[in-house]
């Protein structure tokens, strides 16, 4: 390999992580609630959004040329992340447990916040 292919792979690379990560956050946005995940879960929500997305775009639609780069390939690369993201609440258990008895997840209490205040001796 030479020197050109090294940079074209990791300007590449560098272009992927950045669209993946705008992707994943557009998706995050969209879907109510807490959201699973920190930001390596959401860098490959949104790379696999994308392929996802494209994929899905190109073989209901073989004439459409798309690239994942492009306002049409971020408009399906978050629809392929939001569904990535409503898969993983679903099989995450987020709404829905197993078991004879639960039908739905319990909701999660907030944290408890101190009600008194603290007392300094001087």
């Amino acid at each position: 390999m030479q020197l050109e292919d090294i940079e074209n792979w990791a300007k590449l690379g560098f272009m992927w992580i950045g669209f993946g990560t705008v992707v994943g956050l557009a998706a995050k946005a969209i879907m109510p609630g807490r959201d699973p995940g920190g930001s390596i879960a959401t860098l490959l929500m949104g790379i696999g959004g994308t392929v996802i997305g494209c994929a899905l775009l190109k073989f209901f639609y073989p004439n459409v040329e798309v690239s994942p780069i492009s306002s049409l390939g971020f408009a399906v690369g978050t629809g392929g992340a939001f569904l990535i993201l409503t898969f993983y609440k679903v099989l995450g258990g987020y709404w829905f447990t197993e078991g004879e008895t639960a039908a739905y997840a319990p909701r999660r209490r907030a944290r408890r916040r101190r009600t008194q205040e603290a007392i300094y001796e001087e």
